[in-house]
Formats: structure tokens, C-alpha cells, sequence
């Protein structure tokens, strides 16, 4: 790839929420493919970790600190990644938070958080990618998305509904880059449940330990697929079965979704273990270097699958068709049953009555 008429080393990407989790996990795996990886995070002693392990990994690391919730501190972080790298070939918008709380528990303040973090984050990350993008006019936004962007779960209400909003952003700009017929990609990845140390970290009101609602997914499976969204830039990838059956069964059938969210996602969130007081995160980055995993590696799946929006709509669509086929096949035979019955009982009838006429 070429910059300012020179050929670039290798290609880059900037990831925010780089310094653990799924950001640190999919940072490691660009860097297991030579990619130069530019790691936006608040926390400084991760951020250093984590570039080192990118390092060590194969790839270039540049330790860009910022809180993307700060638009200005996000552009000056894009600005130190394109001079270095000579330009953004892939920009991951990853980073989040959450807080576990019935509504009525809640804050204005937590959730003015929250939607600054995980959708405003992303807003910003977006505007300043695009900035950097556009005059090379090529490069690729993924946005990490979730299936909770569909389907909303009770005790994560802030969080669910700052993952719809990047959703609808998403597909604005998507539009709007089809419109100008602009070469710049954009791809949303809508997660599943993954074993990540935020369940140690989320602020919560909840009277026992936090877990992810199972099935659980290892983090390096779910950033191969992030990486793969980056390349293949399909519309939506989603990511795991429960994230397939999740967003279809909303689109098909939401109310019983409610209910069976109302059972099982209350205590699925919860561990049998009391909650204990710690730091979160929310508005302060906690000490420590957890790195990629969280506490449930004995219990997480180490492969997932991931079918594109399309692919999965088009099964969806099949599937009504073949059904609607199906009971129309049905009832046209039940009728022609119906027509030949009514055929046959009706002749007698007509000819009883003709030789009463007679």
C-alpha cells in the first residue's frame, strides 16, 4: 500500500479498547499477520502490555492513550497512528462500557457514561477515521457491534441501547458512503457472549458475581472474526449461533423473546457467587493488567461460527418461502379434497331431485 507515493511496510490498523479483552485479543491477531497495530485505551500500564505482547506477536505497536468518549483526544490519537503507519488502512471501533442495574437503579449520570463510551466512542472513532481515510480514499471501519444491538436484555439497558444507536449510525453512513460511491468500507460485527475481563470490572448493582449469559466464547475465536469482518467488509457479520438465533428470533417472533429474556437473562447474568466490592470502570480505569481472558476459560467454547447478515437473511427468507410453499401446497390439496367431495355428494342430490321433479 502506498502513502505519499512511498510503499508502506505493512498495513494498519487502530483498535480502540485495545488493552484487554476482545480489543487486546484482535490486536494480537493483526499482529500475528504483520500488521502495524496503533492501541487506543485509557489505561497506560495496559496499553504498555498490551505492545508488547503485539510485539512479541509478529506486529508494530504505537500506544495511543485517549478516552474515546473525548472527540478531540480520539483525533489527536488518529493523527499520531496515520503519521506514523503513513496512513489507516483498518479502524476497529471496539471499545465499551456497561453498568448492571434495573432501570429504576440507575443514574442519569451512568448512562450519560455508558452511551459516551460505547456509542459516542464509536461515533468519534468513526469521524476520525473517516478524516484520515478519505483523501487516500480507501480503508475499512469495523464497528463491534453485539447481538444485544437487536435484542435487548433486562439489568443492561444503557448498554443495549447504546449498541442499537451505533447500529443506526452504521447503516447511515453506510448509505451515505454509497452515495458518494466512496471506496471507504464499513462492516458491523454483532458479538456473542465472550469470556473478557469486564465481567470484573462493569460497574453493578447486582447482589451476586457477574457472568456473561451463556454459552460463552473464547476471546481469540470472536477476534479472528473480527479480522475477517476487516478484510471481507460484509455488511454484518454475526458471530456465533446464539447471536444468529438472537437477532432471527427477534425479527420473527419478539414478544416470546421478551418473555424467555425476562427468565432466563435476569439470573443468566449472574453466578451463584455473592458479589463482593471492587473498582470498576466505568469513569476510571482500574489498576492492573488482566489481559485477554476473564474467569471462565473452563467453560468457554474455543471455536465460533460466523455467517454474513445476508447469508443469514437469505436462510431466513428460504426458510419462510419453503413454509408458505409449503402450507399453500396444503391448503390446495385440503380444497381439492374438499371440491371432490363436495362433487360427489352433490350428484346424488342433483339427480334425487330430478326424479322428484318428474
Amino acid at each position: 500500500m502506498r502513502s505519499n507515493g512511498e510503499r508502506r511496510a505493512a498495513p494498519a490498523v487502530v483498535i480502540t479498547g485495545a488493552s484487554a479483552g476482545i480489543g487486546r485479543a484482535t490486536a494480537l491477531a493483526f499482529a500475528q499477520r504483520g500488521w502495524s497495530v496503533g492501541l487506543i485505551a485509557r489505561g497506560r500500564e495496559r496499553l504498555e502490555s498490551a505492545a508488547q505482547a503485539v510485539e512479541r506477536a509478529g506486529g508494530r505497536a504505537v500506544v495511543l492513550q485517549a478516552d474515546v468518549a473525548d472527540p478531540e483526544a480520539v483525533e489527536e490519537a488518529a493523527a499520531h497512528a496515520s503519521a506514523s503507519f503513513g496512513g489507516i488502512d483498518v479502524w476497529v471501533n471496539n471499545a465499551m462500557a456497561t453498568i448492571y442495574s434495573p432501570i429504576a437503579g440507575l443514574s442519569p449520570a451512568e448512562v450519560k457514561r455508558v452511551t459516551e463510551v460505547t456509542y459516542l466512542g464509536q461515533v468519534h472513532g468513526t469521524l476520525a477515521a473517516l478524516r484520515h481515510m478519505r483523501p487516500r480514499e480507501r480503508g475499512t471501519i469495523v464497528q463491534v457491534g453485539s447481538a444485544l444491538a437487536y435484542r435487548s436484555i433486562p439489568l443492561q439497558s444503557a448498554y443495549c441501547a447504546a449498541k442499537a444507536a451505533v447500529r443506526g449510525f452504521t447503516d447511515s453512513l453506510r448509505s451515505e458512503l454509497l452515495h458518494e460511491g466512496s471506496a471507504i468500507r464499513v462492516t458491523m460485527v454483532q458479538l456473542p457472549a465472550v469470556d473478557t475481563p469486564q465481567f470484573d470490572w462493569a460497574r453493578t448493582r447486582l447482589p451476586r458475581r457477574l457472568q456473561p449469559v451463556p454459552p460463552i466464547h473464547a476471546p481469540e475465536p470472536v477476534a479472528e472474526a473480527i479480522v475477517r469482518a476487516a478484510l471481507e467488509a460484509p455488511r454484518e457479520l454475526w458471530v456465533g449461533g446464539p447471536t444468529v438465533k438472537a437477532i432471527l428470533g427477534t425479527m420473527t417472533v419478539p414478544g416470546l423473546l421478551d418473555g424467555m429474556m425476562a427468565r432466563r437473562a435476569w439470573p443468566g447474568q449472574m453466578t451463584e457467587e455473592r458479589a463482593r466490592p471492587r473498582p470498576d470502570n466505568l469513569f476510571e480505569p482500574p489498576p492492573g493488567d488482566p489481559g485477554v481472558h476473564g474467569r471462565f476459560g473452563r467453560r468457554s467454547r474455543q471455536s465460533v461460527s460466523a455467517v454474513s447478515e445476508t447469508t443469514a437473511r437469505g436462510v431466513l427468507a428460504l426458510a419462510f418461502l419453503g413454509t408458505f410453499a409449503g402450507a399453500a401446497a396444503a391448503a390446495w390439496r385440503l380444497g381439492a379434497a374438499q371440491r371432490t367431495r363436495g362433487s360427489d355428494c352433490r350428484l346424488p342430490r342433483r339427480q334425487r331431485t330430478v326424479r322428484f321433479i318428474a
